[in-house]
Protein backbone atom coordinates (compact mmCIF):
# COMPACT_ATOMS: atom_id res chain seq x y z
CA UNK A 1 0.00 0.00 0.00
CA UNK A 2 1.11 3.62 -0.67
CA UNK A 3 1.42 5.50 2.10
CA UNK A 4 -0.36 8.85 3.35
CA UNK A 5 1.06 12.27 1.99
CA UNK A 6 3.59 13.70 4.06
CA UNK A 7 5.93 16.18 3.99
CA UNK A 8 9.68 15.72 4.60
CA UNK A 9 12.62 17.57 6.50
CA UNK A 10 16.56 17.02 6.81
CA UNK A 11 17.39 19.29 9.26
CA UNK A 12 21.04 21.19 8.93
CA UNK A 13 21.11 21.06 13.63
CA UNK A 14 19.15 19.69 16.45
CA UNK A 15 17.44 22.91 16.87
CA UNK A 16 16.01 23.05 13.94
CA UNK A 17 14.61 19.24 14.15
CA UNK A 18 13.50 20.40 17.84
CA UNK A 19 11.61 23.50 16.00
CA UNK A 20 9.92 21.41 13.80
CA UNK A 21 8.78 18.66 15.67
CA UNK A 22 7.42 21.28 18.22
CA UNK A 23 5.44 23.22 15.93
CA UNK A 24 3.76 20.69 14.28
CA UNK A 25 1.70 17.88 16.78
CA UNK A 26 1.58 15.15 13.70
CA UNK A 27 5.30 15.10 12.90
CA UNK A 28 7.18 11.98 13.49
CA UNK A 29 10.90 11.59 13.73
CA UNK A 30 12.41 9.16 11.06
CA UNK A 31 16.17 7.42 11.17
CA UNK A 32 16.41 4.08 10.11
CA UNK A 33 12.59 3.90 9.23
CA UNK A 34 12.29 0.27 10.24
CA UNK A 35 9.82 0.79 12.89
CA UNK A 36 7.97 3.68 11.28
CA UNK A 37 7.74 2.45 7.42
CA UNK A 38 5.87 -0.39 7.90
CA UNK A 39 2.90 1.62 9.43
CA UNK A 40 3.22 4.20 6.52
CA UNK A 41 2.41 2.00 4.12
CA UNK A 42 0.15 0.28 5.80
CA UNK A 43 -1.01 3.73 7.00
CA UNK A 44 -1.71 2.75 10.52
CA UNK A 45 0.12 6.14 10.75
CA UNK A 46 -0.67 9.30 8.98
CA UNK A 47 2.67 12.35 9.81
CA UNK A 48 2.04 15.35 7.95
CA UNK A 49 5.55 15.65 8.29
CA UNK A 50 8.75 13.54 8.41
CA UNK A 51 11.89 15.23 10.30
CA UNK A 52 14.89 13.10 9.06
CA UNK A 53 17.25 13.04 12.42
CA UNK A 54 19.97 10.49 10.85
CA UNK A 55 22.45 13.36 9.64
CA UNK A 56 22.54 14.89 13.06
CA UNK A 57 26.21 14.03 14.56
CA UNK A 58 24.46 14.83 18.16
CA UNK A 59 22.89 11.36 17.71
CA UNK A 60 25.65 9.44 16.64
CA UNK A 61 28.05 7.28 17.97
CA UNK A 62 29.12 4.80 20.90
CA UNK A 63 31.59 5.28 23.63
CA UNK A 64 32.72 4.53 26.87
CA UNK A 65 31.72 6.88 29.61
CA UNK A 66 33.18 4.77 32.93
CA UNK A 67 30.39 3.62 34.66
CA UNK A 68 28.03 3.74 31.77
CA UNK A 69 28.06 2.82 28.04
CA UNK A 70 26.43 5.65 25.69
CA UNK A 71 24.92 4.11 22.96
CA UNK A 72 23.98 7.32 20.60
CA UNK A 73 20.18 7.32 19.30
CA UNK A 74 21.08 6.83 15.51
CA UNK A 75 23.54 3.57 16.36
CA UNK A 76 22.51 0.99 14.22
CA UNK A 77 21.44 -2.42 15.72
CA UNK A 78 24.50 -4.06 13.98
CA UNK A 79 26.61 -1.53 14.84
CA UNK A 80 25.40 -2.47 18.50
CA UNK A 81 26.04 -5.72 18.81
CA UNK A 82 29.46 -5.47 17.14
CA UNK A 83 30.89 -2.59 19.29
CA UNK A 84 33.61 -3.75 21.73
CA UNK A 85 32.34 -1.31 23.93
CA UNK A 86 29.11 -2.62 24.45
CA UNK A 87 30.12 -6.13 24.34
CA UNK A 88 32.57 -5.44 27.30
CA UNK A 89 30.45 -3.20 28.94
CA UNK A 90 26.92 -4.33 28.57
CA UNK A 91 26.73 -7.73 27.11
CA UNK A 92 23.05 -7.97 27.08
CA UNK A 93 22.61 -4.95 24.46
CA UNK A 94 24.66 -7.26 22.66
CA UNK A 95 22.80 -10.19 22.97
CA UNK A 96 19.47 -8.35 22.46
CA UNK A 97 20.64 -6.04 19.73
CA UNK A 98 21.67 -9.61 17.25
CA UNK A 99 18.22 -11.11 18.17
CA UNK A 100 16.28 -7.95 16.04
CA UNK A 101 14.62 -9.20 13.11
CA UNK A 102 16.97 -10.07 10.48
CA UNK A 103 21.00 -8.59 9.14
CA UNK A 104 18.68 -6.17 6.42
CA UNK A 105 17.09 -4.71 9.21
CA UNK A 106 19.73 -4.80 12.03
CA UNK A 107 21.61 -2.83 9.16
CA UNK A 108 19.38 0.08 8.84
CA UNK A 109 17.04 0.12 12.26
CA UNK A 110 18.37 2.04 14.98
CA UNK A 111 18.65 1.59 18.93
CA UNK A 112 16.99 5.09 19.43
CA UNK A 113 14.33 4.40 17.27
CA UNK A 114 13.43 0.99 18.73
CA UNK A 115 13.17 2.84 22.05
CA UNK A 116 11.24 5.93 21.13
CA UNK A 117 9.01 3.48 19.37
CA UNK A 118 8.03 1.54 22.63
CA UNK A 119 6.54 -1.24 20.57
CA UNK A 120 5.71 -3.67 23.52
CA UNK A 121 7.07 -6.50 21.28
CA UNK A 122 10.31 -5.24 20.15
CA UNK A 123 13.49 -6.04 22.17
CA UNK A 124 15.47 -3.71 23.42
CA UNK A 125 12.80 -1.95 25.71
CA UNK A 126 12.64 -4.75 27.88
CA UNK A 127 16.41 -4.40 27.90
CA UNK A 128 16.56 -0.82 28.74
CA UNK A 129 14.02 -1.60 31.41
CA UNK A 130 16.00 -4.42 33.63
CA UNK A 131 19.29 -2.53 32.99
CA UNK A 132 18.20 0.95 34.17
CA UNK A 133 19.09 2.59 31.57
CA UNK A 134 18.60 6.26 31.29
CA UNK A 135 17.50 8.03 28.16
CA UNK A 136 19.49 11.18 27.48
CA UNK A 137 16.94 13.64 25.39
CA UNK A 138 17.59 17.23 23.67
CA UNK A 139 16.39 18.41 27.10
CA UNK A 140 16.57 15.77 30.36
CA UNK A 141 17.32 12.50 30.94
CA UNK A 142 14.52 10.06 31.91
CA UNK A 143 15.05 6.72 33.56
CA UNK A 144 13.74 3.78 31.23
CA UNK A 145 11.18 3.11 34.29
CA UNK A 146 9.33 6.42 33.57
CA UNK A 147 9.98 6.41 30.02
CA UNK A 148 7.44 4.05 28.99
CA UNK A 149 4.14 5.33 29.19
CA UNK A 150 1.58 3.21 27.19
CA UNK A 151 1.15 0.94 23.61
CA UNK A 152 3.83 2.76 21.56
CA UNK A 153 3.86 5.69 24.18
CA UNK A 154 6.91 7.54 25.79
CA UNK A 155 7.49 10.55 28.04
CA UNK A 156 9.22 12.55 25.25
CA UNK A 157 7.35 15.76 24.22
CA UNK A 158 6.57 18.12 21.76
CA UNK A 159 9.86 19.17 19.98
CA UNK A 160 11.95 16.53 22.33
CA UNK A 161 14.54 14.09 20.54
CA UNK A 162 16.18 11.20 22.06
CA UNK A 163 19.41 11.48 21.70
CA UNK A 164 20.97 8.59 23.29
CA UNK A 165 20.99 6.42 25.99
CA UNK A 166 23.32 5.67 28.62
CA UNK A 167 23.90 1.85 29.94
CA UNK A 168 24.94 1.11 33.28
CA UNK A 169 27.92 -1.40 33.65
CA UNK A 170 26.97 -3.94 36.18
CA UNK A 171 30.43 -5.14 36.61
CA UNK A 172 31.83 -8.42 37.94
CA UNK A 173 29.99 -11.11 38.77
CA UNK A 174 26.79 -10.64 36.77
CA UNK A 175 25.91 -12.75 33.88
CA UNK A 176 22.98 -12.04 31.41
CA UNK A 177 21.32 -13.66 28.75
CA UNK A 178 17.78 -12.87 26.68
CA UNK A 179 15.50 -15.25 25.59
CA UNK A 180 13.05 -15.41 23.03
CA UNK A 181 10.35 -17.04 21.21
CA UNK A 182 9.30 -16.02 17.91
CA UNK A 183 8.09 -17.52 14.36
CA UNK A 184 10.07 -16.80 12.09
CA UNK A 185 13.42 -14.31 12.45
CA UNK A 186 11.95 -11.62 11.28
CA UNK A 187 9.01 -11.69 13.48
CA UNK A 188 8.03 -9.39 16.79
CA UNK A 189 8.81 -11.61 19.95
CA UNK A 190 5.33 -13.67 21.02
CA UNK A 191 7.23 -13.23 24.26
CA UNK A 192 11.02 -11.84 25.05
CA UNK A 193 12.98 -12.42 28.47
CA UNK A 194 15.91 -10.26 29.70
CA UNK A 195 18.18 -11.79 32.54
CA UNK A 196 20.84 -9.91 34.68
CA UNK A 197 21.50 -12.09 37.34
CA UNK A 198 24.65 -11.73 40.24
CA UNK A 199 25.68 -14.79 41.75
CA UNK A 200 27.81 -15.10 45.20
CA UNK A 201 28.88 -18.52 46.78
CA UNK A 202 26.09 -20.68 44.51
CA UNK A 203 23.20 -18.39 45.09
CA UNK A 204 21.66 -15.52 43.41
CA UNK A 205 22.15 -12.12 45.40
CA UNK A 206 20.04 -9.86 42.88
CA UNK A 207 17.99 -10.38 39.58
CA UNK A 208 16.97 -8.10 37.38
CA UNK A 209 14.20 -9.47 34.20
CA UNK A 210 12.53 -7.34 31.44
CA UNK A 211 9.46 -8.79 30.06
CA UNK A 212 8.89 -8.41 26.06
CA UNK A 213 5.47 -8.25 24.92
CA UNK A 214 3.55 -9.14 28.23
CA UNK A 215 1.46 -5.69 28.62
CA UNK A 216 1.09 -3.05 26.92
CA UNK A 217 4.67 -1.59 27.78
CA UNK A 218 7.79 -3.43 28.68
CA UNK A 219 7.49 -4.77 32.02
CA UNK A 220 9.54 -5.98 35.18
CA UNK A 221 9.23 -9.32 36.74
CA UNK A 222 9.59 -7.61 40.47
CA UNK A 223 7.35 -10.99 42.25
CA UNK A 224 10.40 -13.59 40.34
CA UNK A 225 13.24 -11.02 41.23
CA UNK A 226 12.14 -10.84 45.26
CA UNK A 227 11.66 -14.27 45.26
CA UNK A 228 15.02 -15.14 43.41
CA UNK A 229 17.05 -13.19 46.46
CA UNK A 230 19.44 -15.78 48.11
CA UNK A 231 17.78 -18.47 46.24
CA UNK A 232 20.22 -21.55 45.14
CA UNK A 233 20.33 -22.93 41.75
CA UNK A 234 17.39 -25.55 41.69
CA UNK A 235 14.19 -25.97 42.52
CA UNK A 236 13.79 -22.55 44.01
CA UNK A 237 14.78 -21.15 40.76
CA UNK A 238 11.49 -22.82 39.05
CA UNK A 239 9.42 -21.74 41.82
CA UNK A 240 10.78 -18.06 41.48
CA UNK A 241 10.00 -18.30 38.06
CA UNK A 242 6.57 -19.56 38.20
CA UNK A 243 5.55 -16.23 39.48
CA UNK A 244 7.17 -14.56 36.13
CA UNK A 245 3.91 -13.60 34.81
CA UNK A 246 2.29 -12.04 37.81
CA UNK A 247 0.97 -8.59 37.25
CA UNK A 248 1.45 -8.54 33.48
CA UNK A 249 -1.71 -8.33 31.21
CA UNK A 250 -0.51 -9.81 28.31
CA UNK A 251 -2.62 -9.80 24.57
CA UNK A 252 -4.19 -12.27 22.62
CA UNK A 253 -3.95 -12.53 18.65
CA UNK A 254 -3.67 -14.60 16.27
CA UNK A 255 -0.30 -15.94 17.32
CA UNK A 256 -1.05 -16.37 20.76
CA UNK A 257 -3.22 -16.52 23.60
CA UNK A 258 -2.57 -14.35 26.62
CA UNK A 259 -2.53 -17.65 29.26
CA UNK A 260 -0.14 -19.42 26.81
CA UNK A 261 1.92 -16.00 26.96
CA UNK A 262 2.09 -16.18 30.85
CA UNK A 263 3.25 -20.21 30.62
CA UNK A 264 5.71 -18.51 28.32
CA UNK A 265 6.75 -16.10 30.02
CA UNK A 266 7.87 -18.63 33.43
CA UNK A 267 9.35 -21.16 30.93
CA UNK A 268 11.76 -18.40 29.26
CA UNK A 269 12.15 -16.84 32.71
CA UNK A 270 13.71 -20.06 33.71
CA UNK A 271 15.51 -20.48 30.58
CA UNK A 272 16.91 -17.01 30.72
CA UNK A 273 17.87 -16.70 34.79
CA UNK A 274 19.91 -20.27 34.52
CA UNK A 275 21.95 -19.47 31.57
CA UNK A 276 23.07 -15.69 32.84
CA UNK A 277 24.06 -17.66 36.31
CA UNK A 278 25.66 -19.97 34.37
CA UNK A 279 23.67 -22.79 35.36
CA UNK A 280 22.16 -25.56 33.00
Amino acid sequence: MIPAQFDYLRPASLQEASEALAADEDAKVLAGGQSLLPLLRLRLAYPSLLVDVSGLSELNGIRDEGEHVFIGATATHDEVMRSPEVTAGCPLVALAAATVADPAVRHRGTFGGSLAHADPAGDLPAVALALECVMVTSSREIPAADFFLDYLETALGPGEILLGVRVPKLGPGWGFHYEKFHRTAQAWAIVGVAAAVRRSNGSIEEARIGLTNMGPTPLRASATEAALRGAELGDAVARACSEAAEGTSPTADLHAQPDYRRHLAQVLTQRAIRAAAGSP
